[in-house]
């Protein structure tokens, strides 16, 4: 049975390296250190245009995050099959919640959609899969779990430039610095984007000068249709659909690096259960012969283009089809 890995993340203890076995001296010692990293922070952001303000604020009194630190270092895995993942994820509450809020704001999902091309259902599953409807969206301080990861040196070059883009935010007035909130690793708002997402995408459908991904929707949805257009979402087409696999099928020609018109696919005995056209398709089968298949159309890869992973993008597209399934 094929099986994907899932990284579930368990706050650990303190940071081993500071708190456990380095002593007073050690950790002020770290402390100079960082103090040292910041100075070089600050300079870099004061060359590319962040006024001295907006550094000071976001600056001020700052010191590592030793929880980030364990996150990071400790993420245990846990193997769970498709079928588990999707019971934890496209559950009959998030598809109640989801109907609800495709009702509750439908005015305005439509008026995205028909900028953007990309359906109101699939905005709608996305909010839902990332962030529950924006009621999980992480309380780390953005800009503190930046520069702790940029300092700690492993993923130093990725997170720095994350912190560079965090501070042009701050200094464009999108966001204050204490409701900069988001998830461990920077992550932020209801789309939970990376700060170099939200600079490339996200979007002030309200016109009030403001990209606030953190409490407007207008903005969190026309961000998210921005993102899947900007990447190469496909007006006017599905996600994918189930399919029905025949006896003796060579599970050798699933996956996304093979993709065939949907004509040929039938050929070989793929049964899809509604229609669609004939459309370049891969057949997904995430537990492989022991579970659900799906054809997965253009606009699957788009979805992975968010999150790379396909029990993620199944799941934005099963949670589609569900909310709009009275």
């Amino acid at each position: 049975m094929q099986r994907q890995s899932l990284k579930i993340i368990t706050a650990l203890a303190l940071w081993t390296s500071l708190a456990m076995t380095a002593g007073a001296p050690a950790q002020a010692q770290a402390n100079q250190d960082f103090d040292t990293w910041l100075q070089g922070a600050r300079e870099e952001a004061l060359s590319l245009g962040v006024s001295n303000g907006t550094v000071d604020t976001a600056f001020a009194d700052l010191t590592p995050d030793p929880r980030v630190i364990k996150l990071d270092r400790k993420q245990p895995e846990f193997t769970l099959t498709f079928a588990q993942y999707l019971d934890r994820v496209v559950t009959e509450k998030q598809v109640a919640v989801g109907r609800e809020k495709l009702r509750q704001h439908r005015a305005l999902l439509n008026q995205v959609s028909a900028r953007y091309g990309v359906p109101p259902q699939i905005i709608v599953a996305l909010w839902g899969v990332e962030t529950r409807y924006g009621t999980r969206t992480g309380d780390f301080d953005v800009i503190r779990s930046l520069a702790t990861l940029a300092y700690d040196g492993r993923r130093s070059k990725f997170f720095r430039k994350e912190l560079m883009d965090a501070l042009r935010i701050l200094d464009e007035g999108h966001i204050s610095r204490a409701s900069m909130r988001g998830s461990w690793a920077g992550a932020m708002g209801q789309s939970q984007f990376m700060p170099s997402s939200f600079r490339a995408y996200a979007v002030d459908h309200t016109g009030d000068g403001r990209r606030d991904i953190w409490r407007t929707e207008a903005d969190v949805f026309a961000s998210a249709a921005n993102y899947l257009a900007s990447n190469g979402w496909v007006r006017g087409q599905r996600w994918g659909r189930p399919v029905t696999l025949p006896a003796g099928f060579d599970h050798s020609l699933t996956g996304r690096k093979t993709r065939k018109k949907i004509s040929v696919w039938k050929k070989r005995g793929v049964k899809a259960r509604t229609g669609g056209g004939d459309l370049m398709a891969s057949v997904i089968a995430p537990d492989g012969r022991a579970g659900p298949s799906y054809f997965a159309y253009q606009n699957f890869n788009v979805i992975r283009r968010w999150n790379p992973s396909d029990y993620f993008a199944l799941a934005v597209g099963i949670l589609s089809d569900q909310v709009t399934r009275e």
